[in-house]
């Protein structure tokens, strides 16, 4: 008798967020409120929801720079203390996180090489000399000339600039990519080209993706998980085809019918 082949092991949690709330001072109404989410390694998740939901603050606490009121942000299976020096370096050089705006997140001053080699020499990987070669093979994973580390990021087009982005944040081989709104500044052509890199990275690396969107259509395509977020709050999660073909939510049923459509 042949026997049952065995369940594969579940994904390992990297990121986890326990009951987390978070009130802005001055503020009554708390910008995240009981906030549970688990980001299993190397799976990608989606966090959607109009302006002003949450999305950005969720970011942050995972980015470990916002604090919650209440509750607990996990990594790697313990607490994140901000205060514990050798915890924050390995979390640092662990999760990275690309901006929406190619425009205002690269220094206009800086030469392309020095932008990308900053979290190498930030985290003490490298000095200038030994990061050059890292920095061309960045350039080269995100589909650019190893000579553009010489020129100016004013001499880039947007999408040229994203791609520029993601090779800083991944220039020092994470586990964890986050991206906020990482293509809504960029025309449709372009977006599909970053999207597309950014799912190949994910496969090639077996990076862990968490990003914040509005556009569904990027989300469908890039994300197996989705959790949609209504005023701080999570109303729906699971897996992205479930959440945005088939919406238990009310909320989440509005959201998808907001999405204008080309007359037939």
């Amino acid at each position: 008798m042949t026997p049952p082949t065995p369940t594969p092991p579940s994904p390992s949690p990297v990121l986890e967020l326990k009951d987390v709330s978070l009130h802005h001072r001055g503020s009554a109404t708390p910008a995240v409120r009981d906030v549970s989410l688990t980001v299993e390694a190397g799976r990608s998740l989606a966090l959607v929801g109009e302006s002003g939901a949450g999305k950005t603050t969720l970011l942050r606490l995972l980015l470990g720079l916002a604090r919650p009121t209440r509750g607990t942000v996990g990594f790697d299976g313990a607490g994140l203390n901000v205060r514990d020096r050798r915890q924050m370096r390995h979390f640092r050089r662990s999760v990275q996180c690309v901006f929406q705006d190619p425009y205002s997140s690269l220094d206009p001053r800086s030469r392309v090489g020095g932008i990308v080699a900053e979290p190498l020499r930030s985290l003490g990987l490298d000095s200038k000399a030994t990061a050059v070669p890292k920095v061309a093979e960045a350039l080269e994973r995100v589909g650019l000339p190893a000579d553009a580390a010489e020129r100016y990021p004013h001499e880039f087009s947007g999408g040229q600039r994203q791609r520029i982005a993601i090779a800083r944040a991944t220039v020092c081989r994470p586990r964890v990519l986050l991206a906020d709104e990482p293509v809504s500044a960029l025309d449709v052509t372009t977006r599909v080209a970053v999207v597309d890199l950014l799912a190949e990275l994910q496969r090639e690396q077996g990076l862990t993706v968490v990003m914040v969107s509005h556009d569904l259509s990027v989300v469908a395509s890039l994300c197996e998980r989705t959790a949609v977020l209504e005023r701080g709050r999570v109303v729906e999660q699971g897996d992205t085809a479930q959440v945005l073909g088939s919406p238990a939510h009310p909320y989440t049923r509005r959201l998808l019918e907001s999405v204008p459509r080309l007359p037939v």
